[in-house]
């Protein structure tokens, strides 16, 4: 499997924006990161921002295959980090939810009081949204990384297995039919 330098760069400036972007996020309970709507809202929209990017770069790889090397290495893996990606902006957009709602309710808008906001939900929400933006460029980086040797002699006996697995091989005689069961007679 050939994977190229540009590919392989490309992934691992991606997996950093997305450690950046974690870097950034507020820590629920950190007093020296208090939770406000506009900080949620501005990495909500920078994160969305990083998955259409994804979805971008897997495009133009399968769009423009005049490329030197295989570009499915790179589709895999930026596909594949979608899913998390995901997973972090449903999270962080549970936490701009429950910001407004608790703004709506008339919490203080203090910072002094921004311990209010530090409900179980937002707590709940942020946590997995660090779990999976570096589950994300985890996932980044692991397709980055060029396949052991190991790994690539385990993926050639699988598709050589696989291969040999769906060769069509003669099906069974067909059993034959079964007797229809006999019939209780009636005497007269």
């Amino acid at each position: 499997m050939s994977f190229s330098s540009p590919d392989a760069s490309a992934l691992r400036a991606t997996a950093s924006n997305f450690d950046a972007l974690r870097d950034n996020l507020p820590v629920a309970g950190d007093p020296h990161s208090p939770l406000d709507s506009h900080t949620i809202a501005s990495e909500l929209s920078e994160l969305c921002g990083l998955i259409n990017y994804m979805a971008d770069e897997v495009l133009f790889r399968i769009v423009d295959r005049k490329r030197s090397g295989d570009p499915a290495p790179a589709i895999a893996g930026f596909a594949a980090a979608v899913r998390p990606a995901c997973e972090a902006a449903t999270a962080l957009a549970s936490v701009a939810h429950q910001l407004s709602n608790l703004e709506q309710a008339g919490q203080p808008h203090d910072e002094s009081e921004a311990a209010d906001y530090d409900t179980p939900v937002v707590h709940n929400a942020l946590t997995v949204t660090h779990q999976a933006l570096r589950a994300t460029a985890d996932s980044l980086r692991d397709a980055a990384a060029p396949p052991s040797p190991e790994a690539a002699r385990t993926q050639a006996a699988r598709s050589r297995s696989t291969a040999e697995a769906a060769s069509p091989s003669p099906s069974p005689a067909a059993a034959p039919p079964a007797a229809p069961p006999a019939r209780p007679t009636r005497g007269r």
